[in-house]
């Protein structure tokens, strides 16, 4: 059963090296990331599987102790999904975790997240509403109590200068994320219009869709615990519980 979850953004640039100089224009953001992995640890949950967007070959399921890196970003610094764990045979993925599990590796080792074992899912953002939700279900079917760690970003054409330019659908399309997420609406996270989150280059659509049918029967309460749109992209941190 589901028994929390955290919402959070996946820009490479929450990570203070990769951002450089503009890092404090996201430091509100990583504060509320924070907060959202602490009601996660305060659950208790049995296992905690952490799910965001993948281009092809980084989809599917990434074991702890996968690496991560952001030297393609330009930096020179590795990350790890969670540690090796007694019993786990030492075993190494010989893939890379996508950027998005990247940044929620970085997230985890800077709360120093020991809770519970960690698990890795990669997305692909056109895959269907209702693979989605069933790909939630199938991860919280076995008995365990289990925590969703939720990676993704809302809209990215909320500007003129934004990586989409400005599309005036934007901003309601992220506002209706950002009341569903803080209230953990799931028929609403079901509802969302897969067509418009594409055109509005909106990374989280599938992962939030994973979130939701995960949720379901779960009767969670939600918290927005922050939501603005820096760089003309829409970023979204909420949690249930």
């Amino acid at each position: 059963m589901l028994v929390a979850a955290a919402v959070c953004p996946c820009p490479p640039l929450l990570v203070p090296d990769v951002a450089a100089g503009a890092a404090p224009e996201l430091a509100a953001a990583r504060a509320a990331c924070t907060d959202a992995l602490g009601v996660l640890a305060a659950a208790r949950p049995d296992r905690l599987v952490v799910v965001g967007p993948a281009e092809q070959s980084g989809r599917g399921t990434h074991p702890e102790g996968t690496q991560g890196s952001f030297r393609g970003f330009g930096v020179e610094l590795d990350v790890r999904l969670g540690g090796d764990r007694p019993g786990d045979g030492g075993a190494v993925s010989e893939r890379e975790l996508p950027p998005s599990l990247a940044v929620a590796a970085w997230l985890l080792e800077r709360t120093g997240w020991s809770d519970a074992p960690i698990a890795g899912l990669g997305v692909g953002e056109p895959l269907e509403a209702e693979r989605c939700i069933q790909a939630g279900r199938d991860l919280v079917a076995p008995a365990d109590r289990v925590a969703l760690l939720v990676m993704g970003d809302a809209s990215a054409c909320r500007t003129l200068k934004a990586p989409g330019y400005l599309d005036e659908r934007a901003a309601p399309f992220d506002a209706e994320v950002a009341r569903a997420l803080g209230s953990a609406d799931v028929a609403a996270i079901k509802a969302l219009d897969t067509e418009l989150a594409y055109e509005l280059k909106a990374s989280g659509r599938a992962a939030w869709q994973v979130l939701a049918g995960a949720a379901e029967g779960a009767d969670l309460g939600g918290a927005l615990l922050y939501e603005d749109a820096p760089y003309g992209v829409g970023y979204v941190v909420a949690t249930w519980s």
